[in-house]
């Protein structure tokens, strides 16, 4: 018998957890699947193309797929932490390759990808946005973005369906239209940031695509799309 999400989360704070990554029993997240996730970025090359470089931890496979699983689909929010550490180790890297403007010269915001509302309630919250903030603190952190309602899941969709799904389903939220006026403001300390878009998994680049054409509409320009994993 599956126990309840609510129930799921006080186990794991009473008994010993299993790593997300691998399942091995003592531990949330062992030494093997943190080196798995904190190997080099890679570039990805979605079919619907964001017109920014696309780079993911790695495959959605192994590790990165079951802690992705584990995060979004099981409630283990435990392991917004060490997904979080990975990604600011990719987010140096980019800025170690000339990817990014260095930190001291333009600091990262994380802008997480938009998610369906209805789906965040249903999992306590996003989880993608608790990466973010695991990764660059609560303050660089900007939920600029949200599906509109008439979005519906795109399991089973391919790249056209996701595309067309898509088309005008992303909306700038009052967090991201009061971003956009800091980064236009001539006294702001907002207008050097290398604003990055964060997805769990990107497997078509149709979400990154309406999600950047959304913000560049309203002068919040993506330097980059960072994933966890990439599909393809």
């Amino acid at each position: 018998m599956r126990a309840l999400p609510g129930l799921r989360t006080l186990l794991d704070l009473v008994l010993p957890a299993e790593c997300g990554g691998c399942g091995v029993p003592g531990t949330p997240w062992c030494a093997r699947c943190a080196a798995e996730l904190a190997d080099d970025p890679v570039l990805l090359r979605p079919r619907v193309d964001p017109g920014v470089g696309v780079w993911a931890l790695g495959p959605y496979s192994g590790a990165r797929r079951r802690v992705v699983i584990a995060a979004k689909e099981r409630g283990r929010r435990d392991l917004a932490a060490p997904i979080g550490a990975a990604v600011a180790g990719a987010l140096s890297r980019l800025q170690q390759w000339g990817e990014l403007d260095p930190p001291d010269v333009a600091p990262v915001v994380l802008v997480p990808a938009p998610t369906r509302p209805r789906a965040a309630r249903a999992r306590g919250g996003d989880p993608v946005t608790r990466i973010a903030v695991a990764a660059v603190g609560d303050r660089r952190v900007c939920p600029a973005l949200v599906m509109r309602r008439a979005v519906r899941d795109s399991v089973g969709l391919n790249a056209d369906q996701r595309r067309v799904n898509l088309e005008g389903g992303v909306r700038l939220t009052r967090s991201g239209a009061a971003f956009a006026r800091h980064l236009e403001s001539e006294s702001s300390s907002l207008q050097r940031v290398s604003v990055v878009l964060l997805d769990d998994v990107s497997t078509t680049g149709a979400t990154a695509t309406e999600s950047v054409r959304v913000l560049s509409r309203v002068g919040i320009w993506i330097s980059a799309v960072v994933v966890v994993a990439g599909v393809g």
